[in-house]
Order: C-alpha cells, then structure tokens, then sequence
C-alpha cells in the first residue's frame, strides 16, 4: 500500500492499531486531501437524493412483478418504502452530528469501532462501484435501441459515459452537482407527464392479470406467487429508493450541513416516495402487469397498446436515458466520496484520497470509473451487478441503523440539533427490515449474493491483516471517535 512518504505518522496504540500522531505533518496531509466546502445548499443536496434513485423509475422495478405480482410488489415496495423511510429519519440525526463525507462509514465508525466502520464503508463501496457500471450498460441499451449516433455495441457508450461525466466531477463540486440538478429535473417531469399520460388509460383488472400460480402457498390474483412472492420482490421494491442514503456523503462540501443535511434528506424522500406511487400504478394500470413485467423499458411498453411509437411514448424513452445519466452521474461522485474517506482515514491506501487543484479526490474517481468501465465491457450484465449492488446496500443500511441504537443508547447526551422522530423504534424498525431485504437478495439471486460476499471477505482480509494498523488518527471520522474513547476514559477515573 502507498503512504504518503513523510505526510503520515503513526504510533502504535494499546489496541494493536496504528495511527498518525498530532504534527505538523498532519495538517499538511489533510491540506493535500481537503474537499471544496460551502459548494452545495439544501436544494443541490435534495436533487442528489433524487438523482441517486430516479433510474429506478424508469426501469428495474418491474422485474418484481414477475417474483411476487403486482400484489406482491406493491407490499415489498410499501414495506421497503417505510425501510428508506426510518433509514433517512435516521441519517438526518447521524449526519448532523457527524457532517463529515465519511458517511456511512463515520457514523459506524463512531458507534461499532474501526471494525464497523470498515464493515459499513465497504458495504456502501459495492453498492457505488456496482452500481454504475450496471446503468453504463443500460444506457448503451437505450442509445442502441434508439439509434443514436449509429452506435450497435455498447463498450463505446460506456466508455464515453465514464470519460464525460467523471471529467465534469473532476471540473468541480458545484458544477457537477449543478449539472446533475438540471438533468434530475429533467427526468422527474418525465416521470410525472408519464404518468397523465397513462393514467387515462387505467383499469383496476389490469392490475392482477398475472396468472396465479396455484402450487404457491397463499396465492390469489393479489398475490399469484403466494406470500414468498413478497419477501422474493423486496430487492426491486427497493429501486424505488436505493441510494437515497448516500445524501451524507456530501456533508464536507454542503452549505451548513448541520440544517441542510436533514432538510434535504426528507423532502428527496418525499420526493421519491410520489414518483413510485406514480410510477407503480399508472405503468401496471395502463397496460398491466404481464405486459410490464419483463420488460426492459416497462413505461414505453406502458404507452405503447399496439406497439406503436407515440410522441409522449419517444418523449418518455428519451427521458428515460435522462434518468439513467443522472443516476449513473451521482453515483459516480458518491462512491468517490465515500473512497475518498475510507482512504484519508486509512482503511484503504492512502493515495486515493488525494485531492487536486479544484479540491477533487481525482484517484477516488479516476479508479473506481476503470473498474467499472471494465466490468461493464467484460460481462455486459447490468443486472447481476444491480443485485451485488443490492447486496452491499443492505448490509450497510442494518449497519448504519444499528449505528443509530447504538449512539441513542450509549450516549444519550451526545448534542443533537436534529432528533430522528420515533427515537430508537424508527432505527430498529429500518434495521430488522434491512435485514429481511439482506435475505431476500439470497432468493432473487444466489450467484450475485455470493459474488459480493466473496469481495467482502477480501476486503475484510485486507483490513484485518494491513489496514486496522494503520490508520490516520487526524481523519475527522476518527478523531471524532477518538474524543469519545478519551470522554468515556474520564467518566470512568
């Protein structure tokens, strides 16, 4: 692993880790991975929330009407929804106590120690190196299926989605999340022309047209493959909302963190939770679930009765590449943030967080862009990455709740300028469920499971064998937990 040379001390501690002692080098190598403060408001902050997600409207969720019907799906979605939603009651209080771009990864940190917070920030690592690369391939598909540029392979379209939208993040914060603002917008007036449009054409027995399976236990026209339909559609349940807690991560570069963190977290959430009431019923009422159910672009196929183009059919098609750019867009800036910490921190080489000119982490970015570029070149199947995606999202989302009873229980007094509503039931409501969703990826896909469970093992042995001894102890995540260790000594002399 490359240091930084003369930048980064360390000592040995009484725990077996190392960490950087106070210098002056410190400052200088924090000064050399600074990030650009004040570069986004409230309202930057809420179109990243939405941005992470509104792909998922477009396509992806309808697969779950195939694994639990239209009955099913809309339960899973129901109780992934009030998932997302104690998640997010959650993270607003976490964030404002901790508005560091460690994230995920410094709440965990702060609440179950390094191994935690190694945990949690791998976990969210998977889902945000996956997760691009699966929409890199979706958007070649819609370019190839709209004919555009003459383009019939995919690679150069992923290649150009990489090359273009990581150089826009390495212009700038404020521009890149500005950028992605106005193409978020873009795709939620989509989403809600989409759904005038279709809904003048709803009926209520559109709905449950999928054929029952009568060996299922439980089954009905509601729900066709029974009650394990329900559990098997939580994953695409969760489209309607997966990466809406990765708002956190831009906590070093908002305006005001402190208010504008929760702020923006609850109003994307609200957000979010129209755009998929929206979405769900009037593309299954339109045209019905079987219709929608595997298809690749399920809200054209919503338009479309005979097959035929229509104007507001092509303008949806179109906009659905807007929503596919804007997601892929702001994934890439919240996986580099969160590699950006795990790196200043320690936990991963120490290289990769240095920062450029324009305050950038250009390696956090650069790197990560190659990896998927070359994953999605190499398999082109965008969906087996989606579910190991899903896979880390869960394991990070029971990881981060548990961070939240944890602090509530074990430091109560700890200030608080936002106080997640429900208290401990809303974070042990999110936990349990993010735990069920865990399991549910084993159901949809045993393979993908498995895949992202063996890269987490690598990564935990790299830790385990390397890392844990070497970490940065003036990275803000761990001098924050640092002072509570200190805080707790004295209380107990």
């Amino acid at each position: 692993m490359a240091t930084d040379g003369p930048t980064a001390h360390e000592a040995p501690q009484a725990n077996g880790s190392e960490v950087s002692q106070d210098s002056s080098h410190d400052t200088d190598y924090l000064k050399r991975r600074a990030l650009r403060r004040g570069s986004a408001g409230w309202l930057l902050l809420t179109g990243l929330g939405v941005a992470y997600v509104v792909s998922g409207d477009f396509s992806g969720w309808n697969v779950g009407l195939s694994k639990g019907g239209f009955g099913g799906l809309a339960i899973a979605t129901l109780l992934m929804g009030v998932m997302y939603a104690c998640l997010v009651f959650a993270l607003a209080e976490l964030s404002a106590i901790l508005p560091t771009a460690g994230g995920g990864y410094g709440f965990a940190r702060r609440a179950l120690g390094t191994w935690g917070g190694f945990l949690t920030g791998t976990a969210i690592l998977i889902e945000y190196i996956l997760a691009p690369a699966a929409i890199s391939i979706f958007i070649g598909d819609y370019v190839e299926s709209l004919n555009l540029f003459g383009l019939t392979a995919g690679w150069p379209v992923y290649l150009a989605c990489f090359v273009i939208f990581i150089g826009i993040h390495l212009w700038g914060v404020g521009e890149a999340l500005r950028f992605s603002l106005v193409v978020t917008a873009v795709a939620v007036a989509a989403l809600l022309i989409f759904a005038v449009g279709a809904f003048t054409e709803f009926t209520a027995d559109s709905l449950n047209d999928i054929p029952v399976d009568k060996d299922a236990f439980g089954a009905n026209s509601w729900l066709p493959f029974g009650l394990i339909g329900i559990w098997s559609a939580f994953p695409f349940g969760m489209w309607f909302f997966l990466g809406v807690e990765g708002v956190p991560l831009a906590a070093e570069e908002a305006k005001d963190p402190v208010r504008s963190m929760p702020k923006a977290l609850s109003t994307a959430m609200g957000i979010l939770v129209l755009l998929a009431m929206l979405t769900f019923f009037a593309a299954t009422g339109a045209r019905g679930s079987a219709a929608v159910q595997d298809a690749g672009n399920p809200l054209v196929v919503a338009l479309q009765g005979d097959g035929a183009a229509t104007g507001l059919s092509r303008f949806v098609n179109y906009a659905g590449l807007a929503g596919l750019v804007a997601s892929f867009f702001s994934l890439i800036y919240a996986g580099s943030r969160q590699l950006f910490a795990l790196s200043r921190a320690g936990y991963l080489p120490r290289f990769l967080s240095l920062t450029s000119r324009r305050k950038a982490p250009y390696l956090g970015l650069l790197i990560p862009g190659a990896i998927g570029f070359a994953l999605a070149a190499a398999t082109g199947d965008g969906a087996r990455m989606l579910n190991i995606a899903v896979f880390g999202a869960t394991i990070s989302y029971a990881l981060m709740a548990l961070s939240h009873l944890v602090l509530r229980r074990r430091e109560p007094e700890l200030p608080r300028p936002y106080r997640t509503p429900g208290g401990i039931a809303t974070s042990g409501t999110a936990f349990v469920l993010a735990l069920f969703a865990l399991v549910a990826t084993f159901l949809v896909d045993i393979t993908a499971a498995v895949i992202a469970l063996i890269v987490y093992v690598v990564a935990l042995g790299y830790f385990a064998l390397y890392s844990r001894h070497h970490l940065v102890a003036s990275a803000p995540e761990e001098e924050f937990a640092a002072l509570a260790a200190a805080e707790a000594e004295l209380e107990r002399t």
